[in-house]
């Protein structure tokens, strides 16, 4: 099948694909005559695999990762096991983030309940607030967190 028919059978965009073959994810295709990348049910499966393990959030690495279990069958399958589990943790540290991070969007939601002048914007004039960011170790700044958490504007001490 040309890359077309392996596109819209896998739901994914060529160029993706290319980008596999590239990556090495994927099997260089064999070409016809005239250029045409040719894929077979091989590229069929391992690039259902791969879009399986994107859907699933999984990077490049790791989905390298297993394939070399898939393409080594009779080894022993713990690193999958262990590479899954490393998976989940990542997965559970970013959903804790993300719900930090909703709690920070309805907190600056909070401060613009009523639709005013964009000049007079509670959102609007939060986010123009410095961003808190350690000082460097040559300037001697001293920061005080902004409204957005709870505490008095934002002051220098000279």
């Amino acid at each position: 099948m040309k890359i077309g028919d392996l596109a819209r059978i896998t739901g994914t965009n060529a160029e993706t694909i290319r980008y596999y073959e590239r990556e090495e994810l994927l099997p260089v295709a064999a070409r016809t005559d005239s250029n045409y990348r040719i894929y077979g049910e091989a590229h069929l499966e391992r690039l259902s695999f791969i879009r399986n393990c994107r859907n699933l959030d999984m990077t490049l690495d790791e989905i390298r990762k297993l394939l070399r279990f898939k393409d080594n069958p009779a080894n022993d399958c713990e690193g999958v096991n262990q590479l899954l589990d490393g998976h989940i943790d990542t997965v559970g540290n970013r959903i804790r983030e993300l719900r930090h991070l909703e709690q920070q969007l309805k907190g600056l939601r909070k401060l613009c309940r009523d639709p005013l002048d964009a000049g007079h914007c509670g959102i609007l004039n939060e986010l123009a607030q410095p961003v808190d960011m350690p000082p460097r170790s040559h300037v001697k700044v001293e920061r005080v967190p902004h409204t957005l958490r709870g505490v008095k504007q934002m002051s220098s001490k000279k």
